[in-house]
């Protein structure tokens, strides 16, 4: 198969989280287990960072890709989902995975994963792990997908594990309170396996402490820590949070150097070397356009108070949603003020304009439909004058179309 017939295989014969949503989970480690097993366990040839969370996972992974880079290692990143191509998942020093290996490890596992029916993120848990292996990566920087403990990442045994920001997202797979979703994301503590929690807060402190007290593992809340207050080229006041777990995960690792020079300059240059997109991201100026992936109530507040910041005449705002999200609740946080654009995100997971246009109305918010994101923001920018703002988000994927 070509690259794309690979991809169209994989994206159509198997659950896939982002077009399906739960249905597409298999919440249970032992396929992955058993794939790993078929592999030659290729986890175990590797030395890894795992970092989970609700809001900040992935900025926070790219930055620690991007300090231990400048440190001079070879650092492998996997992260989810992808924007554009599949392979941004699977990284090297900021270098995507060839199209050949994917195809060619599809191919060589093509029987086995039919036969045990592996979902979408298993297969590339799978393939990352061999690829890691393969180019003898010094460090691989690992994101968990969704939750922790049911994760299939989950399989690893990293020298440090970072917690991140704890919201209501994936309430219906993960639990309806903080708590029970903290529990979830606390399963990628190891025993014995320092952790590091990004934010203190009240609702989750308590659980971080007692399950890594349990386990005997260290644990750190990063913002008790003497930190220098480093800059980073991830635009958004948000990412101050992020930066303080990143730097005490980066003080944990015992084996590695890492040069105070390396952290500056890491967290200088994240986006030129690994290639994150998405956060804050400005795409034009005059009016000024900005996308942010942040598609969760405690995500979209940091982008919103970031917004507030921002000097403008007007406020334009292109916005929509996947179906399985708390839409109602995220819609109370948005400006009466601005003008909307109300698009779909091309997928099947993506909420109906006409439902989400009812809903915003429904709290006060003006605004047309449009049956594509490229043709809300293509309004929006006609509409700006030179002085307005544009903002495009509410969901990764309406995102992905716009970068």
């Amino acid at each position: 198969m070509t690259y794309k017939e690979t991809l169209d295989w994989m994206f159509a014969q198997l659950p896939m989280y982002q077009q399906k949503g739960a249905a597409a989970l298999n919440a249970k480690l032992d396929k992955t287990i058993h794939f790993a097993a078929h592999l030659g366990n290729p986890e175990d040839k590797f030395k890894s960072i795992h970092v989970a969370g609700t809001n900040g996972k992935g900025s926070s992974s790219h930055m620690l890709a991007s300090i231990l880079q400048e440190s001079g290692y070879k650092v492998g990143l996997y992260t989810s989902p992808h924007l554009k191509d599949f392979r941004e998942r699977i990284k090297i020093n900021g270098q995507v995975v060839d199209e050949a290996f994917v195809t060619e490890f599809i191919a060589a596992h093509k029987t086995y994963l039919e036969y045990h029916k592996l979902s979408f993120f298993e297969m590339t848990v799978g393939m990352t792990f061999a690829y890691f292996a393969q180019e003898k990566v010094d460090v691989a920087v690992i994101e968990v997908g969704l939750g922790g403990r049911l994760d299939s990442t989950n399989i690893i045994t990293p020298e440090v594990s970072l917690i991140t920001n704890i919201g209501m997202d994936h309430m219906q797979i993960l639990g309806d309170t903080i708590e029970k979703i903290a529990l979830e994301k606390a399963g990628i503590i190891k025993p014995n396996v320092p952790v590091v929690i990004s934010e203190r807060q009240p609702e989750t402190e308590t659980i971080f402490s007692l399950i890594a007290h349990q386990l005997k593992s260290k644990i750190v809340f990063a913002e008790d820590e003497n930190i220098r207050d480093y800059q980073t080229d991830l635009l958004g006041d948000y990412q101050k949070r992020n930066v303080k777990g990143v730097i005490a995960t980066i003080q944990m690792l015992d084996d590695f150097e890492v040069p105070e020079a390396a952290i500056a300059d890491g967290l200088q240059h994240v986006v030129a070397n690994t290639g994150l997109m998405g956060r804050w991201q400005v795409l034009r100026q005059s009016p000024l356009v900005v996308c942010d992936t942040a598609h969760n109530k405690e995500g979209l507040t940091y982008v919103l108070t970031q917004i507030a910041k921002q000097s403008f005449s007007k406020l334009h705002i292109v916005l929509g949603f996947v179906n399985d999200k708390d839409v109602k609740g995220v819609l109370k946080l948005f400006p009466k003020d601005a003008i909307y654009y109300y698009v779909r995100p091309n997928m099947p997971r993506g909420m109906a304009v006409d439902q989400l246009q009812d809903m915003a109305k429904e709290q006060g918010l003006e605004g047309q439909g449009f049956q594509s994101v490229q043709e809300g923001l293509k309004m929006a920018i006609s509409n700006a004058e030179e002085t307005d703002m544009v903002f495009v988000g509410g969901s990764t994927f309406v995102v992905a179309e716009v970068v």
